[in-house]
């Protein structure tokens, strides 16, 4: 039997034409889901501007910062295939609001070991472990969370919304990135860890409710049982038979790998451009904030035709702008360079994600946002090791440079070994 005879049907299924932008916020459950995924990723991103400038500030290493992308790489990348055979065969929802609640947690501790008091009755290095140790579970949970989040979307709004909700699941992303690097870095700078700790705490429970109110998604049953060993064969055969999200994700792995520059950023902040913690979280939401514009060029201006040539031209664009920022000694041009790679980036993530969410039949869609999350999990915390690893070996501006033009060389390379997804439209 033909290998595609199972996929056939979804992998030259034609993308949905394109709908009202503001259609998937007609529906509650997606509004709900909306409001619990923005304060969600909203402390993540406050909590990871505020735990990197701790790491810099307790060893000032780079590398040190690097580590903290490896430790949540590896439990992430080792339960991806378990959870995206989990996420198929349970309740959507309650896996969401679980690993919320997980992440409730590790928000209390860090809360804890980040305060005056433990700094005071701990050594540096403990703490340091800690760390470390909450970043590890964080992998755990972003096992889950992510492509939880991925196949859970679908299931909120009809399919002829499905374009409004992909865009709405993205822009949430976008401006939650951007303010909560920026908020994080402004209240660290005013009043100081523990406070913005209790704030972030608050907006993650709101998070939870919230989510504790999005409607049950049981699974969809299917005629037969798998073990998971089957299961995750099934969902590398999808991806691997459907050529056009196989290449889209194998371009962004390469590609943000070698260009992951903003992992060091509490470096740049403080040696180059010396704009300490309230700079680095302007600088961490400078690529979210372009992400944002993105949505809103997006909304006026769709793209109508040659989507492909449009994702390699950004990840090009992309390279570009990394380069920009290792050798910008001035604070604005460094923001104005992030800026426009995140501009860029979010346009190839739109194109990437519509792939995704078209092409994946709603039964396998737990697997292949599995799949995809090692994918991007690979690029920006083995991303964020690469760069702390080889700023160790040459230097922090040298190496963000290399990763840049790293960038460049695999899309060109890219260009050349995937026509079908250069040449693609929807």
């Amino acid at each position: 039997m033909d290998k595609r005879e199972d996929f056939g049907t979804f992998a030259t299924m034609p993308l949905q034409p394109k709908h009202n932008v503001l259609a998937a916020l007609q529906h509650i459950p997606f509004r709900t889901y909306i409001l619990s995924r923005f304060f969600f990723i909203f402390v993540l991103n406050m909590q990871a501007t505020l735990i990197s400038w701790t790491v810099y500030d307790l060893t000032k290493d780079p590398f040190s910062i690097g580590l903290i992308g490896l430790v949540e790489f590896v439990p992430a990348f080792a339960m991806a295939f378990y959870a995206g055979h989990v996420i198929d065969r349970s309740d959507k929802r309650d896996l969401l609001l679980y690993a919320i609640l997980g992440n409730l947690l590790v928000t209390a501790v860090l809360c804890f070991i980040t305060s005056h008091y433990a700094r005071a009755q701990f050594r540096s290095s403990w703490l340091l472990w800690i760390i470390y140790t909450m970043s590890f579970c964080t992998g755990i949970l972003r096992a889950f969370s992510g492509p939880t989040s991925f196949a859970l979307v679908s299931h909120l709004v009809p399919k002829v919304h499905l374009s409004s909700a992909i865009t709405w699941h993205s822009g949430s992303w976008q401006v939650a990135a951007v303010s909560g690097p920026a908020l994080g870095g402004l209240l660290y700078g005013f009043v100081g860890t523990t406070p913005t700790f209790y704030l972030m705490l608050s907006l993650m429970t709101i998070s939870a409710i919230a989510a504790f109110f999005i409607p049950a998604q049981p699974p969809i049953r299917t005629s037969r049982e798998e073990s998971i060993t089957q299961s995750i064969k099934q969902g590398f055969r999808f991806v691997w038979h459907t050529r056009e999200v196989l290449g889209a994700l194998s371009l962004d792995l390469f590609a943000v790998f070698f260009g992951g520059a903003t992992a060091l950023l509490p470096y740049f902040s403080d040696a180059i451009l010396h704009a300490g913690p309230s700079g680095l979280g302007i600088l961490r939401s400078a690529p979210a904030l372009g992400g944002v514009a993105v949505m809103l060029l997006l909304t006026l201006r769709p793209m109508h035709r040659q989507q492909g040539r449009i994702m390699f031209y950004c990840v090009a664009g992309f390279g570009i702008c990394i380069i920009t920022f290792g050798l910008s000694q001035s604070f604005w041009i460094s923001f104005a360079a992030l800026f426009l790679s995140g501009l860029l980036d979010g346009i190839s993530v739109i194109v990437r994600s519509t792939i995704l969410q078209m092409r994946t039949p709603d039964n396998m869609r737990g697997r292949v946002a599995s799949l995809n999350s090692i994918f991007i999990m690979s690029s920006n915390e083995l991303g964020a090791f690469e760069s702390g690893f080889t700023a160790k070996l040459m230097g922090v501006v040298p190496a963000v440079i290399f990763g840049g033009c790293m960038t460049i060389a695999v899309t060109i390379a890219t260009w050349f070994k995937a026509p079908t997804l250069r040449d693609l439209e929807y």
